[in-house]
């Protein structure tokens, strides 16, 4: 009898077994703090020891293994719960709104966050032969699914990696790949295929989305970023939302507004010329806008932020 096979013979508890140990693990090293990023590039661990209220927040490429606890978040219209039994599949960068439904003292929310190499996706497709997505259309970027015994299985020895951290720069690499390859051929890996495969609408849209954060301040034509897509006007806008649940205006705005929220909190700025730094003209529309965003104009929510950094 094969491992996996010892493993699968009574796989609910199985896993079970694997989620508790995982827990234990997040809890030795991350200790009281929210979020630890550790040696480890890439993974990080997160806790939560109450729910929280939503947030606005920027979803990387990347795969959210809650083992205590749960989250939702919501992506446009759409909302994805994911706990336990499932994890979050994200496959490009997504501005959302996200909340955590299910924790307490007792049982913090923990969960494990590994950030997926789009490259390195491009690459394991070409060495593992596996076959291209039927379709090049795009799909959302984030979608969840269930976890199995064999990701468990990897993520656990990846981050009991943790101990022997001479090991890290061998094995880790090798253990992301399995990751890597177990998502790409479960439920969900055509949205990572879709995304690597150049070509692909959804490989055009995220070059697109490259240039806009690395741009958010210049003013925004889509014609220009339809055409750098190689698409028509009508069909980039149709394709971004359908990736995204938003258009390319409201992406940016998005951007801006976080980059001037971050500019407020951490240097000091105040809201004008924050208002004027990320690429608005009209201090009056930045805050009108930041108001719908996040619920406060932009003094009270900085005081707000402020005054909960310090209590942490």
């Amino acid at each position: 009898m094969s491992r996996y096979d010892r493993l699968f013979k009574n796989e609910d508890a199985s896993q079970d077994r694997f989620k508790e140990d995982l827990a234990c693990i997040i809890a030795r090293w991350i200790d009281k703090k929210e979020q630890l990023d550790t040696e480890i590039p890439g993974l990080s661990f997160h806790r939560y020891d109450k729910p929280t209220e939503p947030s606005s927040v920027m979803y990387e490429p990347s795969v959210c293994l809650p083992v205590q606890g749960s989250k939702r978040v919501s992506l446009g219209e759409d909302v994805y719960v994911y706990d336990p039994y499932h994890l979050l599949i994200t496959s490009i960068d997504l501005p959302t709104v996200a909340q955590v439904v299910e924790a307490d003292k007792d049982r913090p929310f923990l969960a494990i966050v590994l950030k997926l190499d789009l490259k390195a996706v491009s690459q394991m497709m070409v060495d593992s032969n596996l076959p291209l997505p039927k379709f090049k259309k795009a799909d959302r970027g984030m979608a969840v699914d269930k976890v199995t015994m064999p990701l468990l299985d990897s993520f656990h020895r990846l981050t009991n990696l943790l101990d022997t951290p001479e090991d890290i720069p061998i094995l880790s690499p090798l253990i992301k790949s399995e990751i890597l390859y177990r998502l790409l051929v479960g439920n969900q890996g055509q949205r990572l295929r879709q995304i690597a495969m150049t070509g692909s609408h959804s490989h055009q849209i995220a070059r697109s989305i490259n240039w806009l954060k690395e741009n958010y301040t210049e003013t925004l034509r889509v014609k220009d970023l339809a055409n750098l897509s190689g698409m028509s006007t009508s069909t980039f806008h149709h394709h971004f939302r359908t990736l995204t649940a938003m258009s390319p205006l409201q992406y940016q705005k998005w951007l801006r507004l976080h980059e001037a929220r971050r500019l407020m909190l951490t240097d000091n700025m105040d809201a004008s010329n924050a208002a004027f730094e990320v690429g608005y003209e009209s201090p009056s529309q930045f805050s009108r806008e930041y108001s719908r965003l996040f619920g406060d104009p932009p003094l009270r929510d900085i005081k707000k932020m402020a005054k909960l950094a310090a209590i942490r």
